[in-house]
């Protein structure tokens, strides 16, 4: 699996931690291990412009998922050809905003690495074609995030 982390925000984060949660969360989803993913550190005002340009809405946010490939039945990332050979595929790229992370986490009562952890599970799945648009969505979205956090943080902490 490749996994790219880049830190582009001027923020301390332990970007080698990120990478090991999103390989983690992939794993855990069962997605091809020749999959690639991108996960972007960003300031406010990179986000900002993002926010607008790809949602319309103002001011920074804490997390967009820009998926790359579509996915195909049977497959949580790629496909296969002909001869039944799994194409890994391009998932995407997951971009965070440590700043808006802070303050949430403020608010939320832990620390920002966890919240960092929250938004980069959240972002790989909505990759993944998870959504939280409709309450049933939300339900399965929300349920498989917190498995898989608990999962991570129970393997993050034996180490």
């Amino acid at each position: 699996m490749s996994i790219e982390v880049l830190n582009e925000s001027g923020a301390e984060v332990d970007e080698k931690l990120l990478g090991r949660l999103a390989r983690h969360v992939l794993d855990g989803m069962r997605v091809h291990p020749l999959a690639e993913l991108s996960v972007l550190l960003v300031d406010e005002a990179a986000m900002s412009e993002l926010h607008e340009k790809w949602m319309g809405e103002p001011g920074p946010t804490d997390v967009l998922a820009f998926p790359m490939d579509e996915l195909r039945p049977g497959h949580l990332s790629g496909g296969a050809d002909e001869d039944g050979e799994s194409d890994p595929g391009l998932l995407g790229d997951v971009v965070l905003c440590p700043a808006v992370a802070e303050r949430q986490a403020a608010t939320a009562g832990h620390g920002t690495a966890e919240e960092l952890e929250l938004l980069c599970t959240h972002g790989v799945l909505h990759l993944l074609g998870y959504d939280h648009a409709e309450p049933d969505e939300h339900e399965e979205m929300f349920g498989l995030q917190a498995e898989l956090l608990k999962s991570w943080r129970e393997k993050r902490d034996q180490r």
